[in-house]
């Protein structure tokens, strides 16, 4: 199998492709639904279904979710509807599709690529890879093998705010922060972390 629909599940929007795994290439247009709000786990479902079936159906569907997600269950809930805590998404999408379906943390899934196709490839030690967008996204890798759900958004920091809260992209322009002062957000952020993690390697995404 080279070919499988990866979803990306978002706070804000849920998008969709085919994918060839071999390449970590689209094979087709990303298509992208608003994400129903309230973001309940049944109205998600819904919209994961329709993007599937826009994206076509493969053996398998891989899908990201911005969580803690243990053997496809979700443990927690910053940027979607806490009804989702506890709840076995693999299971819920598997039962829409009738399809095999993987679910990770989507900071996980995004380290996991550019361990294997981007700038992770063929490093050893400890590599940090860190998303920034409505939330910070972190995935933690040992000599090439994934720590899952370390959430380093979520750190608190030594003013005793949580990290995503001050360095965030959303942040930028909901503060109307240039981008120097915005950066200046970030490096106290990263400062923090490589005090805790010491990374050989940071990726940003």
């Amino acid at each position: 199998m080279t070919e499988v629909v990866g979803i990306d599940i978002g706070g804000s929007g849920i998008k969709g492709a085919r994918v060839d795994v071999t390449s970590g290439r689209l094979i087709t247009d990303r298509f992208r639904v608003k994400t129903p709000q309230p973001s309940l786990p049944e109205a998600v479902a819904d919209v994961f279904a329709q993007v599937v079936d826009q994206a076509g159906l493969t053996p398998v569907v891989g899908c990201t979710f911005p969580a803690i997600v243990q053997h496809g269950i979700v443990r927690s809930a910053a940027n979607v509807d806490h009804s989702w805590i506890g709840t076995d998404g693999a299971a819920l999408f598997r039962k829409r599709i009738e399809r095999p379906v993987v679910l990770l943390n989507d900071a996980d899934a995004a380290g996991l690529a550019e361990m294997r196709f981007g700038a992770g490839r063929e490093e050893s030690g400890v590599v940090l890879l860190l998303t920034f967008g409505t939330g910070i996204g972190s995935a933690l890798f040992i000599d090439g093998t994934l720590v899952p759900n370390t959430e380093l958004g979520h750190l608190f920091m030594s003013d005793g705010a949580v990290a995503e809260d001050e360095a965030a992209a959303r942040l930028r322009e909901e503060n109307e922060l240039t981008w120097d002062e915005w950066i200046a957000r970030v490096q106290v952020y990263l400062d923090h972390i490589d005090r805790l993690f010491s990374p050989d390697l940071v990726i940003f995404g």
